[in-house]
């Protein structure tokens, strides 16, 4: 079980205000290799993770390069912090140059024994939005975990795939990203540090950028399709600079699984629902 000083952050709130402006979506399109998004029309899905970060001092950031613990998470010493998953509906498109807020809730703190030994979970909120209209709800499982060798490989199987997309996930795309999403987690641009102390064997792909570039690829697909609803887990690390891919398989009318792979089996998976643009 947690323990029970920890059930105090359960409730605690931060509010963040920003602005969508251009001049961040250009260098996230920059990432990708996308087009930008014009002002005042729709944030691609999963973007609006570029904003809304906190800055902290030098002094207020941890061994691991992420803002202290203690700040808005709980004060979890002697574990690796990663993002397990998460969900998130989209209600209504956050538009380009225009200011946006979003509140965080922390909803739950809960222990669990996994393989690999105790796995504490948390579970935080975000409400996004503009001009006093919501647009996009979600949920993201923030997992500390006791230090232990990473899981590399998977042996479960793929199912049948309709379509699937190679990536290249170079040092420099994952400094990108870091940089975009001012992200100071040193597993991503740190060889010694993600080595050395975490046990990687290179640099970590981001789990969030996972999650985009699989919602990128159903995205390209069905261009006419628009989520609605998005659920996402991450299975295992990829390592940068070794090709992965992304791709789905259609369930329903209304629903595509999405999975992200290499040749060592399974890495992430998720969950799609659309609607049919008209």
């Amino acid at each position: 079980m947690a323990d029970a000083s920890l059930d105090c952050w359960v409730g605690k709130q931060e509010l963040s205000k920003d602005f969508i402006s251009s001049s961040i979506t250009r260098r996230i399109a920059a990432t990708f290799g996308e087009l930008a998004p014009q002002p005042g029309t729709p944030l691609p899905p999963l973007w609006h993770w570029a904003f809304f970060q906190e800055p902290v001092e030098p002094s207020q950031l941890g061994v691991d390069g992420h803002p202290a613990r203690g700040l808005f998470l709980p004060p979890i010493e002697g574990r690796n912090r990663m993002w397990a998953g998460g969900r998130v509906s989209f209600l209504e498109p956050l538009r380009v140059d225009e200011p946006a807020q979003r509140r965080s809730t922390i909803t739950s703190v809960k222990e669990k024994q996994g393989k690999t030994g105790a796995l504490l979970f948390v579970t935080v909120e975000h409400v996004y939005s503009q001009d006093d209209v919501v647009c996009v709800r979600e949920e993201q499982d923030i997992v500390y975990r006791s230090p232990s060798p990473p899981k590399l490989e998977s042996s479960a199987s793929l199912p049948p795939l309709d379509w699937q997309d190679s990536v290249h996930p170079s040092s420099v795309m994952l400094f990108r990203y870091s940089a975009v999403t001012f992200n100071g987690h040193r597993i991503h641009y740190d060889h010694p540090y993600a080595t050395e102390q975490e046990g990687y064997p290179g640099l970590v792909v981001h789990g969030p950028m996972i999650a985009t570039l699989l919602l990128r690829s159903f995205t390209r697909r069905f261009p006419d399709r628009t989520p609605r609803y998005f659920a996402y887990r991450g299975l295992r690390p990829l390592i940068a600079d070794t090709d992965f891919q992304v791709g789905g398989a259609e369930q329903d009318d209304q629903q595509c699984e999405l999975w992200a792979f290499n040749d060592k089996g399974p890495a992430h998976q998720a969950d799609i629902y659309y609607k049919e643009t008209t």
